[in-house]
């Protein structure tokens, strides 16, 4: 499926330049605005985009950001067992992979959520890949760090 042309707007704005693979938006606000894409496994110039799902709404991602910079990622992967993790990346490159031709020749996305291969790396990629769907314990951590009373836009990302 292809973005709306609007959705390509959006995604430029957001982004602060154009899109530099194909997408496909997977998430929206209640304002029908883009919130998580999914990309397609290659950048136009054939480079490999090991993040298949992106974390585009700017009020979300910034409430993730604080969430990180108040130490999030260690605390993510001190609280949660390395095996649900590893599961979760698993899962995400099988689905990367499935969307990747048969015969392609040449360097190839590595790596889970993010293209990290063990642990967390980043709470967005993790938040978006839940948000699409993903069974993501790193993703409903933030999730329920995200839509608590005290959160910023609290209930905003159910």
């Amino acid at each position: 499926m292809s973005p709306r042309v609007d959705d390509t707007a959006e995604l430029t704005r957001l982004l602060g330049r154009e899109p530099q693979c194909s997408f496909e938006v997977v998430v929206r606000d209640a304002h029908g605005d883009p919130s998580v894409i999914r990309n397609a496994p290659f950048l136009f110039d054939g480079t490999p985009m090991p993040t298949r799902y992106w974390l585009v709404d700017a009020e979300l991602t910034t409430v993730v950001s604080r969430i990180e910079s108040l130490g999030g990622v260690r605390a993510a992967e001190s609280e949660l067992p390395a095996e649900d993790i590893a599961t979760a990346h698993a899962t995400y490159a099988t689905e990367r992979d499935a969307a990747i031709e048969p015969d392609h020749v040449g360097p190839r996305p590595s790596g889970g959520v993010g293209g990290t291969r063990t642990g967390v790396k980043c709470l967005h990629a993790h938040y978006a890949y839940f948000l699409a769907g993903g069974d993501d314990p790193v993703g409903r951590w933030v999730h329920a760090r995200v839509t608590a009373p005290s959160a910023p836009h609290a209930g905003r990302a159910s």
